[in-house]
């Protein structure tokens, strides 16, 4: 009877991944990337902090959530209000999409710190809905509390601020983990490099 072969054990996709982001670090220069790294996660960081206080990312999603009311409009009032905040989450992600198929794994982190201050920002929104304090941006002169709507038309208005801090809390995990994952592809940018002047 001749031999069998074992199978080759399946790939473990965190391996695959990691193996992928050191090729793609190889000869790209981190030097420019970590700061502005920095930056982006200390501005998504803001966004839990003082989430009042506006910058660009505030800029580019709140038109993503605008944009989304009008996108979403077809589909009846209820989705037409939640599609502001469907669109400013679906964003950052397709982004985080785009950069994975195109092996761009600083990009990934880029677009992770994004997501981290779009559910900060949703946060901060959610946990407005009955108190309705927040100045509200819209395309009409009397813009309606999207989340005020939302939660009273389920009968769940009482629910916000435990919505809020589950908003809250996924945006602090993905900005702790856009952090590391951009950290750790410069440290791969710099250990190459410093590989490459040793073998030189």
């Amino acid at each position: 009877m001749p031999e069998t072969s074992e199978a080759p054990p399946p790939a473990v996709p965190f391996a695959s991944w990691r193996d992928d982001a050191r090729d793609w670090a190889r000869g790209r220069r981190w030097e420019w990337r970590l700061p502005l790294l920095f930056v982006l996660a200390y501005t998504a960081l803001r966004g839990l902090t003082a989430p009042t206080a506006w910058s660009w990312w505030a800029g580019i999603t709140l038109g993503v959530h605008e944009l989304g009311h009008i996108v979403f409009a077809p589909f009846g009032r209820v989705v037409e209000a939640a599609g502001g905040s469907i669109a400013q989450v679906l964003a950052p992600l397709i982004v985080m999409w785009l950069m994975r198929r195109q092996r761009d794994w600083f990009g990934i982190a880029v677009g992770a710190t994004w997501l981290a201050y779009s559910l900060a920002n949703l946060a901060t929104y959610i946990a407005d809905a009955r108190a309705q304090a927040l100045p509200l941006v819209g395309l009409t002169d009397q813009p309606e509390h999207d989340w005020n709507f939302l939660l009273g038309h389920f009968g769940v208005l009482g629910a916000d601020q435990s919505l809020a801090r589950v908003a809250r809390l996924l945006s602090a995990a993905v900005l702790g983990g856009a952090t590391v994952l951009g950290v750790w592809v410069c440290a791969q940018m710099r250990t190459q490099a410093v590989r490459r002047i040793g073998e030189s």
